[in-house]
């Protein structure tokens, strides 16, 4: 086995380990990852449920989606996780590893998101949002979307 990957947040308070090589780094350029990560688009790469350990603290959780939450840290905000909840394969974020270099994405995701003035990466797959989840895990996802709208609201959550 490799060395294991080890990560954690900006102020060292949760920290995790996975215990095998990450698979499929990329970047998703989702509106959903574009809020979670507060940038044009969210580094990940995932290994089975079972292999990523939280080895100090425990991090919040948010449900983007019923059928996903994302993991950071309570503290400091750092987002760690993206995890599909009926999956034995979860995500980390490539920027939250000690050594975020290790993995070198191999794909855009959900191109069709992507902002305009952020350029293509040249040789690497790029793949819309259709390539990566079934119809009816698109509907899931929008028809149970918690994410605040992009505009602002006078209540929140809406009714």
């Amino acid at each position: 086995m490799a060395e294991p990957t080890t990560g954690g947040c900006q102020c060292g308070a949760v920290r995790y380990r996975v215990e095998t090589e990450l698979d499929n780094p990329h970047l998703c350029h989702c509106r959903m990852c574009q809020k979670a990560a507060g940038n044009y688009f969210m580094p990940l790469a995932g290994a089975a449920r079972e292999a990523v350990v939280v080895t100090r603290g425990e991090p919040g959780w948010f449900h983007s989606s019923d059928i996903v939450r994302r993991g950071f840290c309570r503290d400091c905000g750092t987002p760690l996780f993206f995890d599909p909840v009926d999956s034995a394969h979860m995500l980390v974020t490539l920027g939250s590893l000690d050594d975020p270099s290790r993995y070198k994405p191999v794909s855009e995701d959900s191109v069709e998101s992507r902002v305009p003035f952020v350029a293509e990466w040249t040789g690497v797959r790029q793949k819309v949002s259709e390539n990566d989840f079934t119809d009816e895990e698109l509907k899931a996802i929008q028809d149970s979307n918690h994410q605040h709208p992009d505009h602002d609201t006078d209540d929140w959550p809406s009714a």
